[in-house]
């Protein structure tokens, strides 16, 4: 798999803060997209096909909410938050996407603050449950997780992928 390389960040100009994405954001989420779906096994990166979803979800916060690190100048890392129904919860979930830190950014606990932010988010808003998808083949990244108080579920994932013409 071909590994996409995410353009070198220049040096911080303040400390960063989480934020509600935003359109003129697009760009940089775009990029972090791409970086995350060329280290995943499941996924293809696709510019036009991340910023459609992206567009998706900002402009209709009703769908969801997309969280980010950001600088003065420079969004540093993302978190998506897609709303759904839960029957089995009676009430709100969130399905937790693209959580991602710019690679030049991590172990400085930048992940930790976006999905704490998340997670408080969900909190307020009075959701049931929170479900992730994360490699099974990244132990690093289950653990971190863990680590925030996440465990496996004995459901696993199916997929059937619509093909574009049909």
């Amino acid at each position: 798999m071909a590994v996409a390389k995410i353009e070198a960040m220049p040096h911080l100009d303040s400390e960063p803060r989480i934020e509600p994405a935003t359109i003129e954001d697009m760009p940089q989420l775009v990029e972090l997209l791409v970086a995350l779906f060329s280290e995943e096994e499941d996924f293809r990166p696709d510019k036009s096909k991340q910023e459609h979803g992206l567009r998706l979800i900002l402009e209709q916060p009703n769908r969801g909410r997309i969280f980010v690190l950001r600088t003065d100048h420079v969004v540093i890392g993302m978190v998506n938050l897609l709303f759904t129904i839960s029957t089995a919860e009676g009430g709100l979930v969130i399905l937790m996407e693209d959580v991602i830190v710019h690679p030049q950014h991590r172990r400085q606990g930048y992940g930790g603050k976006l999905l704490l932010h998340a997670l408080e988010f969900a909190r307020e808003k009075h959701f049931r449950r929170i479900t992730l998808l994360t490699d099974k083949i990244s132990a690093e990244s289950q653990a971190f997780f863990s680590k925030h108080g996440f465990s496996f579920s004995s459901m696993i994932p199916m997929r059937l992928v619509f093909d574009e013409g049909a």
